[in-house]
């Protein structure tokens, strides 16, 4: 962490866990039988990429993913299998950014969309009682609210610039490698958590 001022943390997989074979389980159930080449790790296609970025409202989401699995499923029974991957927080990782909020500035920015912006923020508030995801970060971007998403180096800079961060002194975390691959391009330290580490296995 030497030189290190600023941190900038993913969401999913690293602060809240996911399971997302809980999502693909659910959309097989319903129909959809080709989830995979329009939804994973790391990465996404289609109409998927496009609802990350805020260019489809959920309305069209829910739409996209009904007209091409050709599914009779409910609005609900859709927007609960999208939202099946999302488990929960560990309370030791809040506990860890809330003593990181002492030393380092810290932000969040995670790639994902309204439905599961909603789902979380209630899965967060249920667990603590209390307060929100915001409380935990200087700023928070979400790529459906920036308008870009991980890892175009696009949005890295912007990140850095908004908020008048240098490369060199910010730390990037994240669960996925292309993300952290993209935070290095723009010119940020990369922390890639491979499978079976967490946040709680570093000394910050």
């Amino acid at each position: 962490m030497r030189g290190i001022k600023n941190i900038i943390f993913d969401l999913g997989g690293v602060i809240i866990n996911l399971d997302n074979q809980r999502t693909t389980d659910a959309f097989v159930a319903l129909g959809l039988k080709n989830i995979r080449e329009y939804f994973g790790h790391g990465h996404a296609a289609s109409f998927f990429k496009d609802y990350e970025v805020g260019r489809i409202t959920d309305r069209e989401f829910i739409d996209a993913i009904r007209e091409t699995g050709g599914l009779t499923a409910s609005d609900q029974a859709i927007i609960d299998g999208w939202n099946a991957l999302l488990l929960d927080f560990p309370r030791e990782r809040i506990a860890l950014l809330k003593q990181l909020q002492k030393t380092y500035r810290i932000f969040l920015f995670s790639n994902t969309n309204a439905l599961h912006l909603a789902a979380l923020q209630g899965i967060y508030t249920r667990t603590f009682g209390s307060g929100s995801l915001e409380d935990l970060f200087e700023r928070t971007y979400y790529s459906h609210l920036l308008g870009m998403r991980k890892p175009d180096k696009a949005s890295y800079e912007y990140i850095l610039r908004e908020n008048g961060l240098e490369g060199q002194e910010t730390l990037f975390v994240d669960d996925a490698i292309i993300n952290v691959e993209g935070a290095e391009q723009a010119g940020l330290k990369g922390l890639f958590l491979r499978p079976g580490i967490s946040l709680l296995d570093f000394q910050w």
